[in-house]
């Protein structure tokens, strides 16, 4: 197609402000706090909108749970394209856990550190600066399954909700892996080829990490440049390529234990899709989960692809409130892509809406009410005299009354909201299984 005029106007805008000022994407990281951290955990408040900008923080905190390998830039990709700068706005009290850089130190660090440590002492501190109140836990891949596991076999935590993004369940699903499970460790586990490489290097080094992730979307790292050319007039399209490129660049290793135990028992063993996961001293069933669920897939998603993360809906049988949904957009997308403004992030706020504790009355209002009600005994004894000789009066006149004497006044029920009642969707219970 031909260029219109102001098309190539737009386009030389956009590669003049690349070329003098280094990109179009605003990727100023949205402000933060440290307020708790340990081994391989930091976890950070965001810090509200200035006074009177969008208002204070209000309701239950949310807590985003970042997985292995993959920086926090996930959840503050851009602004505009930002999912912590979208609760923020909102006024939601918001908090993020993640574990920092990954070194040859941390190999002895397996799946237990994270599910047993990392996030059930984020939840609590997070409840514990926000007033006491419940977290709603939000996990993108495999984060959302580390939260998964965590919620199911912790019941005593303060959890108010739990919703999981491209958090992949049956891996035999996954177009990249399906065609080579069958040859996964014919040489044992001990002997097996990944096996010896992963422990060699301590894990996966952060170079292959990123090519992996690169080659998940194939088709998109080839045709990229067609792209960039026929959209150069789009700059939010250009700021979206420039956020991506620098999440892609700043991936993080995986722990070398923690590979081993998700490529053992996750991806040769499938036991997501068994329903149980084995830990070092115990078994951690999924059917053991009660908190409210909602699993999001997105539709183009090559890592995690809807058939992947389906099977969630049948290996939870005790959520009273599971939603399943088809989102658009493919791993990373599907969480911050352009598309994700009107579709995870809306399914998000409502699903917390619905599932969050009901907001205590202000302390100015409660001291209002106290003073109104020690002005009231005062009252009725400075009118007391009086009150008792109109009634006096009044029962006097009732007496010569005769005929159809006094009607009893009629009762008006009252209309309004139980703040304990949840409104929630129909729900995923209903689906059919797929064939």
């Amino acid at each position: 197609m031909i260029p219109k005029p102001d098309q190539i106007v737009s386009a030389a805008a956009n590669v003049a402000h690349k070329l003098l000022y280094g990109g179009l994407a605003d990727l100023r990281p949205m402000p933060r706090t440290l307020i708790d951290d340990g081994v391989m955990r930091e976890v950070y408040h965001y810090r509200p909108r200035a006074a009177g900008s969008r208002g204070r923080e209000h309701g239950d905190p949310v807590l985003l749970v970042t997985p292995l390998a993959a920086p926090a830039l996930c959840f503050d990709l851009r602004r505009g394209c930002s999912l912590v700068e979208h609760l923020v706005d909102a006024g939601r009290r918001t908090y993020l856990v993640e574990y920092g850089e990954v070194s040859f130190a941390d190999r002895k660090l397996g799946m237990e550190h994270w599910v047993d440590e990392v996030i059930p002492a984020a939840i609590e501190e997070v409840s514990r600066h926000a007033g006491g109140r419940p977290v709603h836990l939000v996990g993108w891949s495999v984060g959302g399954t580390f939260a998964l596991l965590t919620a199911a076999d912790r019941p005593d935590l303060p959890i108010a909700s739990l919703t999981t993004i491209g958090s992949p369940i049956d891996v035999t699903q996954v177009p990249m892996v399906a065609p080579i499970r069958p040859f996964l460790g014919l040489a044992g586990d001990r002997a097996g080829l990944v096996t010896q490489a992963y422990r060699l290097m301590g894990g996966a080094p952060k170079p292959l990490v990123r090519r992996a992730f690169q080659l998940t979307g194939f088709n998109k790292l080839v045709t990229k440049p067609i792209a960039i050319a026929a959209k150069l007039d789009d700059a939010d399209f250009l700021a979206q390529v420039e956020a991506v490129d620098r999440f892609t660049a700043n991936m993080i290793a995986y722990p070398g234990r923690t590979f081993g135990q998700l490529y053992h028992r996750i991806l040769k063993g499938n036991q997501l899709a068994s329903g149980t996961v084995t830990m070092d001293d115990r078994q951690i069933a999924l059917a053991d989960l009660r908190v409210p669920l909602m699993a999001l897939g997105g539709a183009s998603d090559g890592i995690a692809p809807v058939d992947c993360v389906r099977p969630i809906v049948d290996l939870v049988p005790h959520v009273e409130d599971l939603r399943f949904e088809v989102v658009p957009g493919g791993h990373l997308g599907m969480l911050t892509g352009r598309a994700a403004r009107t579709t995870t992030w809306r399914l998000l706020d409502e699903w917390i809406a619905a599932h969050s504790s009901p907001e205590p009355e202000p302390a100015t209002k409660k001291a209002a009410a106290k003073r109104a009600a020690a002005k009231k005994p005062a009252a009725k004894k400075a009118t007391g005299k009086k009150a008792t000789a109109k009634k006096a009066a009044a029962k006097k006149a009732s007496t010569k009354r005769t005929g159809s004497g006094a009607g009893a006044a009629g009762t008006e029920d009252s209309i309004g909201t139980n703040p304990r009642r949840r409104y929630t969707s129909s729900g995923s219970r209903g689906l059919a299984s797929r064939p």
